[in-house]
């Protein structure tokens, strides 16, 4: 009887586990986790779009003049305004040159002048009367035609006696002062003209391709064109300035040093003397943008997507990545434009992938959010 029980007590034990397993409850079904990696992506649209250039440059003054004198002498009287920083009219005087010697010589002049004129006079009358040769009265005319070049001279020497330029302007520098003896070609000042300033503005290849530029044969007499607007900006009294100027003409050579191209632009009225607003003084270093061309059919897409210098990373209909080297033909801070290699309508990722191969599957923020919605509905209508 103990044998028996010994033998069947582990017999037992096994059948009594091998129900109690059965009749243990099944353990919750879980979801299948998908581990495809979950992206954002963004449909691609085409676009006209406006380019603006950007560049540098110092105003510059558009005429500059190193004044010298033209007639020897004491410096006599200097105007106020005749110090750096001084501005001046139109024919205003700025410096007078001692005028006694050229007035005297003025008054010798037409002295001579009237002396002559009275000797061809009566040359002339014997001439008539048959007194005179044609040789002696020729030659009363050669005299009277040298006194008058004499007295034109004398009187432009005089003129000159006054320092004065064509142009309203301003003084940059002074070189002589009061009292001065001065001899003609000594330098007296450098001035600028304030009618108008301009800023050299270099753009390289890629640039010219979005600028259009006035060529030499639609130049004026003056030597300008309508070119781009261009807007000018500076930190004056810390505050950032802006002023409107325009492309006037280019320089048309490629500098050999830096291969770029200099665009000339032209700013009226920097100083502000015949209208309002914030002065712009010549020597101040501007930032430029220039009004670009058009682009038609452009696909514009965050710059920060781009991967390298023009790959991007494209969503098939399958869920596929493709990586596609695309044209790029400008970026900025914010966009970089696509020209080719790329289709309205296809999408890219712009969100972050971690090490990117071609034809691995992910999943799209889009799809994921329809693909719930989906099922909620169902699970509504089942309920």
């Amino acid at each position: 009887m103990r044998k028996l029980l010994i033998f069947l007590v582990p017999i037992v034990a096994i059948g009594i586990a091998l129900l109690m397993q059965q009749m243990r409850p099944e353990p919750p079904k879980k979801d299948t986790l998908d581990l495809d990696p979950l992206v954002d992506v963004q449909v691609l649209e085409t676009m006209t779009a406006n380019f603006t250039v950007n560049s540098q440059g110092t105003v510059l003054p558009r005429t500059e003049t190193v004044l010298s004198a033209e007639v020897s002498g004491t410096v006599t009287s200097i105007s106020p305004k005749f110090i750096p920083g001084g501005v001046f009219d139109r024919g205003e005087v700025l410096m007078r040159i001692d005028p006694t010697n050229y007035e005297g010589a003025v008054k010798q002049a037409e002295a001579l002048v009237k002396q002559r004129q009275i000797e061809h006079d009566g040359a002339e009358k014997l001439r008539s009367q048959g007194y005179r040769a044609e040789a002696e009265l020729a030659s009363a005319a050669a005299a009277l035609a040298t006194a008058e070049a004499e007295l034109v001279r004398a009187r432009r020497n005089l003129a000159r006696t006054y320092i004065r330029l064509p142009y309203e302007g301003m003084v940059r520098s002074k070189d002589a002062d009061l009292g001065q003896f001065v001899n003609p070609g000594t330098r007296l000042g450098v001035m600028f003209a304030t009618d108008h300033a301009e800023v050299r503005l270099p753009l390289t290849d890629s640039d010219l391709a979005f600028v259009d530029l006035p060529n030499a044969s639609e130049m004026t007499a003056a030597g300008n064109s309508d070119g781009p607007a261009v807007r000018l900006s500076a930190t004056q009294k810390g505050k950032l300035v802006e002023w409107d100027a325009q492309i006037v003409r280019s320089e048309g050579v490629v500098d050999e040093k830096s291969r770029v191209t200099y665009a000339v632009a032209r700013i009226a009225d920097p100083y502000r003397r015949h209208s309002e607003g914030a002065p712009l003084p010549v020597g101040t270093f501007v930032t430029a943008r220039i009004e670009g061309a058009e682009a038609e059919s452009i696909i514009r897409v965050p710059r920060g997507v781009v991967r390298g210098s023009n790959e991007l990373l494209f969503v098939d209909e399958n869920g596929k990545i493709e990586i596609r080297s695309v044209g790029i033909v400008r970026s900025d801070a914010e966009y970089s434009y696509v020209a080719s290699g790329a289709q309205a309508g296809e999408r890219i990722v712009v969100s972050a992938l971690e090490a990117p191969i071609r034809g691995m599957t992910v999943r799209t923020r889009a799809d994921t959010d329809t693909a719930a919605r989906i099922a909620s509905t169902d699970n509504e209508d089942d309920g």
